[in-house]
């Protein structure tokens, strides 16, 4: 703001006085001591930006920052609607000769970390000088440490699971393993910059495991208790035929979460992280590339990533060894299948007697995924006769759910429920 002054006066060719220059010099020396001891937006930023660079970046963000930067910004460019400022103004602003321009235009090319790293862009993609220069969308709540909206998230989709501790049916060694995740987490501060520990990104955590045994939901009970949301990140909306797009989107989705509260899962992490065979062609190679690039992003990332798989032995061994934390979900046993059970058939519904969570627990080797989706489709199926959930009623859900993979049925897969199934509305 004040340059800006400053700079008005000079067009006008008033003197500045020695206390205005007094002034910003004392400024200048804060921001510095500031940036020299890492208070200026280190949490929020993808990576290490020179001075100019700065300069450039807080320019770029003071129009959304302090909306009467903006205003001063178009009354310093006469004829321009935009708020934000040109490369032409940034030169007067930070009273640069022609040569020293240079340093200016190279802060802002195409092979800057502010462009590489999706931080400003300039409108028409070049480096025209009177072309205004802004944040690209969520850097400046990044920075300034405000909410980045979800839809400033590339390829993701919230997860809305509320989801608690004790809602997770898991072995000890499990749900302390989970908990430590959380240290890995909270104390990071308190390891890497105050004892010295290395900074190894992240953290990042592998939970594998067959599909329904809980590791979306383990996510979501670590995302409730940091009041962080959770992210679900659609790998194949950011995978282009393209070469090189790939990385840019992934790039944008980095930058865009980078030191933010939140977490990111990524599923199926074993057709990322498989054992790579031989390259045949020129596509495989670039696969490998693309496979390297968001690795290397997610370990540099500031801020907790959670890969899931349902096959682990297919994960290559060397990736293995770069997560802080892998966890794996085991298909629940009797005793864990008759608390889900006990926790998952609507608490007020009306039910018999004989619905018992131990006789149901014991009965079909079901995952938690399959418990929920059959506990609700019996309570469905006994609003609609409005009765009590009554075990005929889950024995049919039951066969209802273990028949979604294809595989031909018997009763037997039932155990001491098939005698409950109706007959009459089996699909054989």
């Amino acid at each position: 703001e004040l340059l800006g002054q400053m700079l008005e006066k000079s067009r006008r060719g008033d003197e500045i006085r020695p206390n205005s220059l007094e002034r910003l010099r004392r400024i200048q020396d804060q921001v510095e001591k500031k940036r020299i001891e890492g208070q200026a937006w280190d949490k929020g930023m993808p990576t290490e930006l020179s001075s100019i660079e700065k300069d450039v970046l807080a320019c770029a963000i003071a129009p959304e920052a302090v909306p009467r930067l903006g205003w001063m910004f178009q009354s310093l460019q006469p004829g321009h609607v935009q708020p934000y400022p040109t490369p032409a103004l940034l030169q007067e602003l930070f009273a640069l000769t022609m040569d020293e321009a240079n340093v200016l235009y190279a802060a802002i090319g195409d092979a800057s970390p502010l462009r590489q790293h999706n931080l400003i862009e300039i409108e028409g993609g070049g480096n025209d000088p009177f072309s205004p220069l802004r944040p690209t969308s969520g850097v400046t709540n990044r920075l300034l440490g405000r909410p980045v909206p979800a839809g400033n998230l590339p390829g993701t989709m919230m997860v809305k699971i509320g989801a608690q501790w004790d809602d997770l049916v898991l072995p000890g060694d499990r749900m302390a393993m989970l908990h430590e995740f959380l240290l890995w987490i909270n104390h990071k501060t308190t390891v890497v910059e105050k004892w010295g520990g290395k900074d190894c990104g992240g953290p990042v955590a592998l939970f594998s495991g067959p599909s329904g045994t809980g590791k979306t939901f383990a996510a979501a009970v670590i995302a409730t208790e940091l009041g962080w949301p959770l992210y679900r990140v659609d790998l194949g909306s950011l995978v282009s035929k393209y070469i090189g797009e790939t990385e840019k989107n992934l790039n944008r989705l980095f930058d865009a979460a980078h030191g933010q509260p939140m977490i990111l899962q990524f599923d199926e992490a074993d057709s990322l992280f498989s054992k790579r065979g031989n390259i045949k062609e020129a596509r495989d190679r670039y696969a490998n590339m693309e496979v390297s690039h968001l690795l290397s992003r997610i370990e540099s990332h500031h801020g907790p990533v959670i890969l899931t798989t349902n096959l682990r032995s297919h994960l290559d061994a060397a990736f293995a060894r770069r997560f802080q934390i892998v966890v794996d979900f085991p298909r629940p046993d009797a005793t864990a299948r008759k608390f889900l059970w006990q926790r998952l058939l609507p608490p007020r519904a009306p039910r018999l007697p004989e619905v018992d969570p131990a006789f149901l627990g014991a009965s079909v080797n079901l995952t938690g995924g399959n418990i929920l989706n059959a506990a609700l489709h019996a309570a469905y199926l006994a609003a609609g006769e409005n009765q009590p959930i009554s075990l005929r009623q889950v024995a049919l859900a039951v066969w209802r759910e273990i028949g979604k993979d294809g595989r031909e049925l018997s009763s037997s897969d039932l155990g001491p429920l098939a005698r409950y199934l109706p007959r009459r509305k089996q699909c054989w």
